[in-house]
């Protein structure tokens, strides 16, 4: 591990990427813990300087689904791609949004953990222990019991794939950005054949893009989203890239030009306030901004899994199932589901 930290540890200039074999090398020193706490750290400071090759983001995206857990038999679908740091000032969307998708036959992959470095903002698991969904509850045999009931898969990260726990107190002391924060993303738990993942910066869309090709996605949307999300903006055009057989393309997805453009209030969000939010889009109600982006978002990713023909033909799909109560029924049922479980009657795996 020293050498490797040699080469990326040069500074701007002088550190070089590293090839895929050394890239390989280096996520198993980290995720077996060979390397010492301090090596772990200094390369993670390195590479996010030096910025993260796509060899070395395919190498390590590979060694984290080497040791998580991926479960295959499930009915393929979207996996939903969004940042582990949560967020501080938006609402997340792709909550409501994975149970109007399940109710429109995509199933979904929704993954996540407490709260890491950068952000430290609210996250899925934040919304789901707010249900009462305890810790308990979401081991891999009820969370894979869930999902064949309704159609929606929540993974726990850091007990599907144990080894990113361990090292997140490296994470929290380092406090920034790690390449682990877009390996973990890509783990997909489900093996899914379509991926909607978000990013911050557009500046990475085109390593992103050839990425998410190499991995073999039959199709991809990269979204330039709400606080690096994956969720579309209501109130502004969304710059994304749609991949389709080995082809990334730039295009904007404007709810203006379809009708849905709607301020978005100014909102002090806390978990509790997230899950009532969702609830109330799930219900065929809450503000209009929130379930005009609820719409959207399911719409698009309607269209990217070819459920749909165009995204208007998703809107009017996602409305109807949202006005009708089918998207409620699936949410109901993903949480009747986990609840029954937390007695421990199941228990985790």
């Amino acid at each position: 591990m020293i050498n490797l930290l040699k080469e990326v540890a040069r500074g701007k200039r002088g550190a070089r990427d590293l090839n895929y074999e050394e890239s390989l090398f280096a996520a198993e020193s980290i995720l077996r813990q060979t390397a010492s706490p301090a090596q772990i750290g200094a390369f993670l400071i390195a590479e996010r300087i030096k910025l993260e090759s796509m060899e070395e983001l395919e190498a390590f995206v590979y060694v984290c689904r080497k040791y998580a857990h991926r479960e295959s038999r499930l009915e393929q679908g979207l996996d939903c791609a969004g940042p582990y740091d949560g967020r501080k000032s938006s609402f997340i969307a792709t909550f409501p949004t994975a149970f109007l998708l399940s109710a429109a036959g995509l199933p979904v992959t929704l993954h996540s953990s407490a709260s890491l470095p950068p952000k430290w903002g609210i996250t899925l698991l934040d919304i789901i222990h707010e249900s009462g969904i305890k810790s308990t509850a979401l081991g891999r045999t009820n969370a894979i019991a869930a999902a064949y009931e309704s159609g929606v898969l929540f993974v726990d990260a850091e007990k599907w794939c144990p080894p990113l726990g361990e090292i997140r107190t490296i994470r929290e002391e380092i406090g920034m950005r790690t390449i682990f924060n877009t390996a973990e993303k890509l783990i997909d738990y489900a093996c899914s054949p379509f991926i909607v993942f978000g990013i911050y910066h557009n500046t990475v869309f085109d390593r992103l893009s050839r990425l998410l090709i190499k991995l073999g996605y039959q199709r991809a949307l990269i979204v330039q989203g709400v606080e690096g999300s994956e969720d579309l903006y209501i109130d502004r055009p969304t710059r994304v890239y749609t991949i389709e057989k080995g082809v990334a393309a730039l295009d904007i997805i404007d709810p203006e030009v379809l009708g849905l453009d709607t301020t978005v209030p100014e909102v002090h969000w806390t978990s509790q306030q997230q899950l009532e939010t969702a609830e109330a889009v799930l219900q065929g109600g809450g503000h209009m901004a929130f379930n005009n982006q609820t719409l959207l978002n399911g719409a698009a990713r309607l269209h990217l899994a070819g459920k749909v023909n165009s995204i208007e033909e998703g809107l009017y799909t996602c409305k109807n199932l949202l006005d009708n109560g089918e998207a409620w029924s699936v949410y109901m049922k993903w949480r009747g589901a986990l609840l029954g479980s937390k007695t421990g009657a199941i228990g985790p795996v």
